[in-house]
This record gives structure tokens, C-alpha cells and sequence, in this order.
């Protein structure tokens, strides 16, 4: 089984912020593909289904952004699942202009919180992910609150597409892997 997990955290105040990217992009996996997401189990939302032939599990952990590594790492330990081949992780990242993402096989936390604990818990940083960029902060502003805080309007479309471009990128990972993902979605 394959295991997609996207960050974020729980509850309706957090639902369109930047830093809950990552459960938009399981939301619009399991809308596809007809995976219905209810099962409260490991400290988090799950589903299980299909996902182009592979069996899936997309988690929503619940334990907030900063602990996610307490539900995936339980999530990986009980299910036997080796990070490198079989986990992918879905998060925001600040680095970038929104509408662009970046798949890498591997990895720092780059600063991100929630991959620190992921890392932290897994006791690897080899685990495939795919960063859903925001934009940066702007000059002044504290990061929480912008991590936390929603799309402007103008940023909102875009990050609409940029989620269904996510979810198609992790789609192909499972059938063809994270170099054919890397090659068709990380813009150079």
C-alpha cells in the first residue's frame, strides 16, 4: 500500500489557509478517484482506495502542522511502509511564486516545521514529497501568520489549478515514479 499524506491542520478556521495546502490537494485525490476520507485512524483522517490501480491510503493528519511526524510515523510503522518507496508528502512551501510546485525523492525540512517532525519520527529525510509553493512572505510580516492566513483572491484561482496540477503529479508518481514526475512537473 501507498501512503499519501498531506499536511495541514484541523478545523474549519485553517481550511483555505496557505498552510493547509496539502489537505487540498488529498481533498481533490479523493474527489477524483471516489476514495471517501472519514476513517479516523493513527491521529488522522484516512481513506482507502485506488489511485490509477495502486492501492492508496491518503491521510489528513490531525495532531496540527508542527506534530504531523506522530501521526504519519505511526501511519508507516503499523503498515510496514518503507519512506522511500512507498510514502509521498504534500506540503506548502514558501520559496516560490504561487502556482508552481517542486517533487524531490529527498530532503531537508527546508525550514518547514512539519517535515522537520515527519523527519524527526521517521528517522529519514529520504521520502518522496511534493512542495505546493505559496510565495514568500511578504517583508515584515511573521511567518505563522502568513502560513495561516488565506489566499488573496488573486492567488486563489491560480492555487486551484496548482492543486489539481499537484494531484495529477502524484498520480503519476505512483504509476511511473518520482523522475517521470520530477520531469513533467517541476518548471524549470
Amino acid at each position: 500500500m501507498f501512503i499519501i499524506a498531506g499536511l495541514g491542520n484541523p478545523g474549519s478556521r485553517y481550511e483555505k489557509t496557505r498552510h493547509n495546502t496539502g489537505f487540498r490537494v488529498i481533498d481533490r485525490l479523493a474527489g477524483q478517484y471516489h476514495i471517501e476520507m472519514k476513517l479516523n485512524r493513527h491521529r488522522a483522517i484516512v481513506g482507502t482506495g485506488l489511485i490509477e490501480g495502486v492501492k492508496v491510503m491518503l491521510v489528513k493528519p490531525q495532531t496540527y502542522m508542527n506534530a504531523s511526524g506522530e501521526s504519519i510515523g505511526e501511519i508507516v510503522d503499523f503498515y510496514k511502509v518503507d519512506p522511500e518507496t512507498e510514502l509521498l508528502v504534500i506540503f506548502d512551501d514558501v520559496s516560490l511564486e504561487p502556482g508552481q510546485i517542486r517533487i524531490r525523492k529527498k530532503g531537508s525540512a527546508g525550514g518547514h516545521n512539519g517535515v522537520k517532525n515527519i523527519i524527526a519520527h521517521l528517522g529519514t529525510q529520504v521520502f518522496p514529497r511534493i512542495k505546493v509553493c505559496v510565495g514568500e512572505k511578504p517583508a515584515g510580516w511573521d511567518l505563522a501568520d502568513y502560513v495561516l492566513g488565506t489566499f488573496p483572491k488573486e492567488d486563489e484561482e491560480r492555487m486551484e489549478e496548482t492543486c489539481e496540477r499537484a494531484a495529477r503529479a502524484a498520480a503519476l508518481l505512483l504509476t511511473d515514479g518520482p523522475d517521470k514526475a520530477m520531469n513533467d512537473f517541476n518548471q524549470r
